[in-house]
């Protein structure tokens, strides 16, 4: 989208040609266009359940990449770089199979004739045309086709919860044919303009005080308060709600409209329940493109649990875990599955939301079920709380195979912790000798990372809002360990860093379903000073201190869109020759996952242990055996003993690593195993005698 010569006229409502230069660059206007081409087609494959064995067959060790972090190589666009064959033969060597480009597509919004930048990562789409910045639309092709090549497959992104501002929003604003239906927008008579917010000088709208939201709910135009206010900053967001400046509409009239946005201000909330379908339509019409153009496999949900709100008689309103967004969420999946491809949601809900998303909807979810919970273990040396967290996911049916277990991405560490904090807030928990509420738990964690993970322990670690934290899986590590001043971190420091990363890394690799990391993770990269990012931080959004932008080669040849981050681990072609390094010891871990068939793995069993920092997982291989993962998330040796009733009495343990057999269940049903610092070992139960 480039800026308009002056002599096209005023970029509003009275210009016709504005009108119309904003239609034919809408996503509803392309939505229309691919249901042109695609009418009248019938698909014969399976689309009505969700189908985790066949994504995890499909790639089962994802790279998740953020496009503004990213050097590419000299002289190349993010995409072609993601493209370059040496690349994929490098994943295709470490076991990488799967590749998430994060959000490609043009995003920010329209000032007029003039484009206006994405205020939050690229998830303010507003066209389904890649972004000029990050390549061309023959090099995401390219990119696929490569990947094919090597045994790969392409993740793309779809956003069905909002749009930023661009000429869709725009039209909206406009009163433009059912633009506004694709919007969670009222339009306010000109009588009541009084008990809206001022817009500042140069803003196109202010968010809506808490009383005025009020005002607003009890006079019958809105909804009100949501079930929470998500990015919540004083000043800056207190409700999810924002008011526009008066705005000419093609009917002559001007007004001002009220909208909902669970993010920014940027970012208006799409409406699912319109009659005109106008914003599913815009959606799916987005994610026809993205698997039948450009060439995608899979598509990542984000923000996919608020489709649907609803006034409530009393509290709040209805917007988290509604049907709305279950029957949303079927339809995107199924239109997905039935054009090849899958699914995942990237879902911070409940354990009782995901499972209720997965009935009918997404293929995977997105782990952050235990995230937060192996972060806890890893920064106090504890994994009561992990090992709690696996076994609520059970108790309530979400299995380990539907899940995508992942290191850092390009968010926070979250640590809202909903399922304890809202959804079970008054059930008992038994925990740390005794029973605690659900509320009084998450209290309980959250200061725990906060106190361990955050200053005056780790200053480089920064609180976002009311989410979490922003940091590094190496930062997090980093403070873990203690380390207070990153600049202080000698080869001993960080080879101790690469160690409890590589655990952290073993934990989520030695569960089945889907394994993800990052090139923050492959490279080890700590967060930016926050003055390196201070600009964009204006607006209370720390996270861009752990998107440091990363050479997963080292060859210094391009430029990111963001400050190069302090890499601990090096380069990719220097690891891969270093035997001791990251990438070389994830490549056998990635290996050993892979000969077992721990991807496809059932769970069994999280028994207790008798040392507090040792975790054991038990799983039943697609082949019927008992595999067995222990580890150690402290920095000292732990000897461990557990029992589970699926040890068989006497059975040999093989190591998998090195196939050697290392000892025997006991009479009992237990098992007795040393670990080192940070140290993992998984095994297979061999016949009683063998």
């Amino acid at each position: 989208m480039s800026a308009q010569p002056d002599d096209l006229g005023r970029p509003d409502a009275s210009n016709p040609r504005y009108v119309e230069w904003l239609a034919r660059q809408s996503m509803l206007a392309h939505a229309a266009r691919m249901a042109a081409q695609r009418s009248a087609e019938w698909t014969l494959r399976p689309y009505g359940l969700p189908d985790p064995d066949a994504a995890i067959s499909t790639a089962d060790v994802w790279f998740t990449t953020y496009p503004a972090s990213m050097i590419p190589q000299h002289e190349k666009s993010f995409l072609a770089t993601l493209g370059d064959r040496r690349l994929w033969a490098t994943f295709q060597r470490i076991g990488i199979n799967g590749l998430h480009t994060g959000p490609v597509k043009t995003a920010g919004g329209l000032e007029g004739w003039e484009p206006t930048p994405s205020v939050d990562g690229h998830f303010d789409r507003i066209a389904t045309t890649i972004d000029a910045a990050f390549g061309t639309e023959d090099e995401f092709r390219e990119l696929c086709e490569t990947a094919a090549l090597y045994d790969g497959t392409v993740i793309d992104d779809l956003v069905p919860a909002h749009t930023g501002k661009g000429a869709d929003w725009r039209l909206a604003e406009m009163k433009v044919g059912e633009y506004p239906g694709i919007y969670q927008m009222v339009e306010i008579p000109e009588g009541d303009w009084g008990y809206l917010p001022e817009v500042p000088e140069g803003e196109d709208a202010a968010n809506l005080s808490p009383e005025q939201e009020e005002w607003l709910a009890n006079a019958g135009y809105i909804i009100g308060a949501l079930q929470r206010v998500i990015f919540y900053e004083p000043g800056v967001k207190e409700t999810n709600w924002s008011a526009t400046r008066p705005v000419l509409g093609v009917d002559g009239i001007t007004r001002r409209w009220i909208y909902l946005h669970y993010f920014k201000m940027g970012q208006p909330s799409i409406k699912w329940l319109d009659p005109s379908f106008a914003g599913a339509r815009l959606v799916v019409g987005d994610a026809v493109q993205s698997l039948t153009v450009l060439g995608s496999r899979g598509l990542r949900l984000d923000a996919n649990g608020f489709l649907g709100v609803e006034r409530s008689t009393a509290g709040p309103a209805w917007s988290e875990g509604h049907p709305l967004s279950e029957a949303a969420n079927q339809l995107i999946a199924s239109q997905v599955r039935g054009l090849g491809g899958f699914t995942f949601q990237e879902l911070n809900l409940s354990i009782d939301d995901i499972r209720a998303l997965s009935r009918t909807g997404a293929d995977l979810s997105y782990d952050f079920i235990t995230r937060p919970a192996y972060h806890h273990a890893m920064a106090i040396g504890n994994t009561e709380f992990l090992r709690l967290t696996l076994r609520e996911a059970s108790r309530h049916g979400v299995a380990p195979k539907t899940l995508v277990h992942a290191l850092q991405n390009h968010d926070e560490l979250t640590y809202e912790l909903l399922h304890f904090a809202v959804r079970h807030h008054e059930d008992q928990f038994e925990y740390a000798g005794g029973w605690i509420s659900g509320s009084d738990l998450a209290t309980q964690i959250r200061a725990d990372l906060a106190h361990k993970l955050t200053a005056p322990n780790a200053p480089y670690n920064l609180f976002f809002t009311t989410n979490g934290i922003a940091s590094t899986t190496a930062s997090v590590v980093a403070a873990s360990l203690g380390y207070s001043d990153l600049e202080l971190l000698g080869d001993e420091e960080v080879a101790r860093i690469r160690d409890g990363h590589l655990l952290l890394a073993m934990y989520n690799a030695f569960q089945p379903g889907v394994f993800a990391l990052s090139g923050w993770d492959l490279c080890g990269i700590l967060p930016l000073p926050p003055a390196e990012v201070a600009e964009l931080m204006a607006d209370g959004d720390t996270r861009w201190i752990n998107r440091g932008a990363y050479d997963l080669f080292g060859e210094d040849n391009g430029e990111a869109q963001l400050p190069r981050g302090r890499s601990l681990y090096g380069d990719l072609p220097s690891q891969l020759a270093d035997p001791a390094s990251f990438a070389s010891r994830l490549t056998q871990i990635i290996r050993v996952r892979r000969e077992c068939g721990l991807a496809r793995a059932d769970q069994l069993d999280v028994p207790d242990v008798s040392h507090p920092a040792v975790l054991m997982l038990v799983h039943r291989l697609p082949e019927g055996r008992i595999q067995v993962t222990v580890l150690n998330f402290s920095a000292e040796e732990a000897v461990a003993v557990a029992h589970s009733q699926y040890l068989q009495p006497e059975a040999e343990l093989v190591d998998l690593f090195d196939h050697s057999v290392v000892g025997a269940v006991d009479p009992e049903g237990r098992i007795s195993v040393t670990l080192g610092p940070f140290a993992g070992r998984a095994f297979v139960l061999g016949a009683r005698g063998a």
